[in-house]
């Protein structure tokens, strides 16, 4: 009979925040241009992280996984809600003003950035399940549209939240400057992980999540019914139209800035002043 585990070897291992990031076209970077385009990069977390009295990826040992055009860093559980808000929205303006003053013959950056919790195996914290989903969420086609999405609204950063990050610190209240209006929930997949499927949150600064929706029209909504369900059958003809009742407003074409579909709850004005 094969003897019991020591207490040790059962014990769970301990919860993270992960954060990972990744360059957009890093490969496309001449050769002789991408450590300092990396550089800068690492600049702007740095001090975007400690604007927002969180440590730099240098003062977290053994927790800094770099990937040549990106990394994962590992903190503390507690500053889970720190790295959505307000760590997200300041990345995105450092984004904007680096774009701002670089030389025209220096690199676009983009960055795509995933954010997730839990726990991470290891002395060397290098296995668990959280390190393959953060890394999944990053890779993610809804992702990678978000990003589109981001350049063409003079953005230069798109995140995902897993949906545990999502639901403990966003739907739980703690990120003061964003609200539900401000992210849109997609089925993260892989082009090359046909198996792997995850809700996530997706969130571009300057977009309410509803903008995100067209650039995401190869996805799969969360809500789609599946393969070989049948919907509900409409009558055929043009939908009819009903009169607006008085003080009501009629809305035509995307909407954009605090509105977010048919349904207003609250309106948060976060955009940066000018």
């Amino acid at each position: 009979m094969a003897s019991s585990p020591h207490l040790e070897d059962a014990e769970i291992p301990a919860d993270f925040t992960l954060l990972s990031y990744d360059m957009e076209k890093y490969s496309k970077i001449p050769e002789a241009r991408m450590e300092s385009a990396r550089s800068d990069v690492d600049d702007i977390l740095a001090n975007v992280l400690a604007d927002c009295g969180l440590p730099g990826p240098k003062e977290l040992p053994h927790r800094y996984k770099d990937g040549g055009d990106g990394a994962i860093l590992l903190f503390p559980p507690t500053v889970l809600a720190r790295i959505i808000d307000p760590l997200l929205g300041r990345l995105g303006q450092a984004l904007v003003r680096y774009d701002q003053q670089r030389l025209a013959s220096s690199p676009l950056v983009r960055l795509r950035v995933s954010v997730h919790a839990g726990p991470v195996t290891g002395p060397e914290l290098r296995g668990g399940n959280a390190l393959v989903e953060v890394s999944r969420l990053l890779d993610s086609q809804a992702l990678r549209q978000s990003l589109k999405a981001a350049g063409d609204n003079g953005s230069f950063l798109a995140a995902a939240l897993s949906e545990t990050a999502y639901q403990r610190c966003v739907h739980g209240g703690y990120t003061p400057q964003l609200a539900p209006l401000h992210f849109l929930q997609r089925t993260a997949q892989v082009s090359d992980k046909p198996d792997y499927q995850a809700l996530c949150r997706l969130y571009v600064p300057g977009m309410p999540g509803a903008a995100l929706a067209p650039y995401l029209s190869d996805e799969p909504d969360p809500g789609t019914p599946p393969t070989g369900s049948s919907p509900q059958a409409r009558p055929s003809g043009p939908a009819p139209t009903s009169a607006a009742p008085a003080g009501s407003i009629q809305i035509h074409g995307h909407l954009y800035g605090s509105t977010v579909g048919n349904h207003i709850e609250r309106v948060r004005n976060t955009y940066p002043h000018r």
